[in-house]
């Protein structure tokens, strides 16, 4: 159901502004929901999307801007507040008490009560009903644990129905389902939409974007870049919209393309190679070869499986089915040590979270992953831990007033270089880098860049991840580009450029 000129939004929402110390988050955001729709949200990383909708459900308060929900300007000041109105949210993990039954969990804080006692037949038959709506059929006694996470989503929306709710939030509801539980939702979304639900639906899947949305709404850099229905704008088109701008595609320095033919002649034999590798819900199948000296670029948008195969080979993420092999024998990286002591090492995009620990300095930084690898009984002695952290100071040109300073203390590049030393102290035959120049100022990136592709000439095999297209293409010597959870083709040096690369991503051909 398309809104039409005479509708009103249910929910509009003009000239959002927010700001966080030292960031500006939003800026003159907006956004229009109409009843019976599912209205799209879409943009890259940072783009503002989480921010607007914490915004809509309470948790933050903008600094200006405007709130009119059903013909009446609002102003939630929490989550209890949206949902008293009728905006309940389901957000990408499960926020439910899985050791409680189904019904429980549907109206958890809000018991049906009789003469002041629960009333447990009147909450099951209400909670059952509930989920015949969303085509469910569970036995709602039982605990919600027992099912799979496309029933504990349904649950999940199930108890934001429970609240009378006039406009649904599902905040990447589909990024732990497989195809057949993402064909469930889309179901029960559509028929919420037939009766005349408003539905705000977030997500970074193209496909998914494309079979379920009536209009899409992009948002860049805080701001919102358009609104459009979803049969006038092409997946090109949207690619575009979010990304903004076309690239710069100036040239690497001399050096930087030198280093970049050097890896590419340097390779030779298989280091790591994937057989179907998968993680359901997560990742489908992957082929994958990585062969000595060679940088492998990953090139997709934010959600097409990058990260997650990055994880995989690392060990952070067990596969469910397929195989990993390791300089030709199979391997179970079960763990993120097993991976080291096969000769992996990886640089997380998460730099503050999965990365640097501020508080130790940069030698005890540097010298993790190794002493991780020989294990806690073996402590690296501090004469070595000095001499490595004095050395890779000196050859990754790390700014710090000594090795025994804070990392956190430590410009966001300079960081980004303690933990690339990290792993190199290890002395691995393979590096994943995800997203290694982000935050960076532009000299960092292009340091980091040129001592990454020095690497390869001397036969390091690297896996490069990053949102910057340009840089993946100057650098990589073969180019697999991934969409929706699966790699969808793979190129070698010269056959994409800034523009065909965005056709491959987009679904439309090279």
């Amino acid at each position: 159901m398309l809104p039409t000129t005479t509708q009103v939004p249910v929910l509009e929402v003009t000239g959002i502004h927010k700001q966080f110390p030292g960031v500006r988050a939003l800026s003159d955001a907006g956004l229009r929901l109409y009843p019976g729709e599912v209205h799209t949200l879409m943009g890259q990383n940072g783009a503002g999307k989480s921010t607007l909708i914490k915004v809509l459900t309470g948790v933050y308060q903008p600094d200006r801007g405007s709130i009119v929900f059903a013909g009446e300007a609002i102003a939630p000041r929490s989550t209890q507040d949206a949902q008293d109105l009728g905006i309940s949210t389901v957000y990408q993990e499960v926020n439910l008490c899985p050791n409680l039954s189904v019904a429980e969990n549907i109206f958890i804080g809000r018991y049906p009560r009789r003469w002041g006692m629960i009333d447990w037949r009147r909450m099951r038959q209400q909670a059952q009903a509930l989920l015949t709506r969303l085509q469910v059929h569970v036995d709602v006694r039982q605990p919600l644990a027992s099912f799979p996470l496309a029933v504990q989503q349904m649950v999940a929306i199930a108890r934001a129905l429970s609240i009378s709710a006039r406009v649904l939030i599902l905040d990447e509801p589909t990024s732990s389902l497989d195809e057949a539980e993402v064909q469930l939702l889309f179901s029960n979304l559509r028929a919420l939409r037939e009766q005349g639900m408003a539905i705000l639906f977030v997500t970074h899947f193209l496909e998914q974007t494309y079979a379920i949305s009536d209009r899409i709404t992009v948002m860049r850099n805080g701001e919102r870049e358009g609104e459009y229905l979803c049969s006038d704008l092409s997946r090109l088109a949207l690619v575009n919209k979010m990304i903004g701008a076309a690239p710069d595609a100036q040239e690497l320095p001399a050096n930087g393309q030198q280093a970049a033919q050097a890896a590419s002649a340097a390779a030779g034999e298989i280091v790591l190679r994937t057989r179907g590798a998968a993680r359901r819900g997560v990742l489908a199948p992957l082929d994958l070869v990585i062969r000595k000296g060679e940088l492998l670029g990953l090139a997709g948008l934010l959600g097409s499986g990058r990260t997650e195969t990055a994880r995989m080979l690392f060990g952070a993420d067990r596969i469910d089915s397929g195989a990993i092999e390791v300089k030709g024998r199979a391997r179970a990286l079960a763990t993120p040590r097993d991976a080291i002591a096969h000769g992996i090492g990886f640089c997380s995009e998460d730099r503050k979270h999965e990365g640097a620990i501020l508080d130790l300095s940069v030698r005890e930084n540097l010298i993790l992953a190794l002493q991780a690898r020989q294990g806690l009984l073996r402590a690296i002695p501090l004469r070595r831990q000095q001499a490595l952290a004095d050395h890779y100071v000196q050859q990754l040109g790390i700014k710090t007033a000594s090795i025994e300073t804070p990392i956190g203390t430590l410009s966001g590049g300079n960081q980004q270089k303690v933990l690339l030393a990290r792993w190199l102290a290890t002395e691995p035959s393979l590096m994943i880098l995800d997203e290694p120049t982000r935050g960076i100022d532009v000299r960092a990136k292009q340091e980091i860049m040129d001592y990454v592709t020095s690497l390869c000439r001397k036969g390091m095999s690297i896996l490069f991840i990053s949102s910057e297209l340009p840089e993946v293409l100057r650098v990589s010597d073969r180019i697999v580009v991934m969409r929706d959870r699966k790699a969808c083709g793979e190129y070698r040096r010269g056959e994409l450029d800034d523009s065909t690369v965005l056709h491959v991503i987009a679904g439309e051909g090279a």
